[in-house]
């Protein structure tokens, strides 16, 4: 899932079977496909599960002074997924525990982040999140060079 600070889902890819790693979801996904060719410009946030890409920052491993900022930061800004993974599974408990084929619960997941879009929307009261879960993955791709260039130009500019 892709969204903005507000929380409103904006890309949503719910066909795999919940063993896949995010990461390979995400590489096969046409988001992707239109980031790495540029058809969209922006950047998107990951956790240390995916490999830092143009498109896609991650935090650094093993962060120096600067580092330490951006990964305050990058951890702070990326928290608005995982609140909205909250807010979803707290709108819609019935996304604890799907008893139903794979196709239907790729259907369901789908029209809850319809629906908790449109709640969104209407600034309809945010039911109460449980706390935060630790969402980060380990990794299974690598770094791209050309993405660990531009995450550090992001340090240089903006935290050193």
């Amino acid at each position: 899932m892709v969204c903005n600070a507000d929380c409103v889902i904006s890309n949503v890819v719910a066909k795999w079977p919940g063993s896949v790693h995010d990461s390979r979801i995400f590489r096969a996904s046409e988001i992707y496909q239109c980031l790495s060719q540029g058809e969209f410009s922006g950047v998107l946030l990951g956790d240390r599960g995916y490999g830092c890409q143009p498109f896609l920052l991650t935090p650094f491993t093993d962060p120096q002074e600067a580092q330490q900022a951006y990964n305050h930061a990058h951890a702070r800004t990326r928290a608005r997924v995982e609140m909205t993974f909250g807010l979803l599974k707290a709108r819609f408990h019935c996304l604890h525990k799907l008893r139903v084929s794979p196709v239907r619960a790729c259907d369901i997941t789908v029209a809850c982040a319809v629906l908790h879009n449109v709640a969104c929307l209407r600034k309809e009261r945010a039911p109460r999140v449980p706390p935060a879960m630790d969402w980060d993955n380990p990794a299974i791709f690598p770094d791209d060079d050309s993405g660990r260039l531009l995450r550090d130009q992001y340090v240089l500019n903006y935290f050193s």
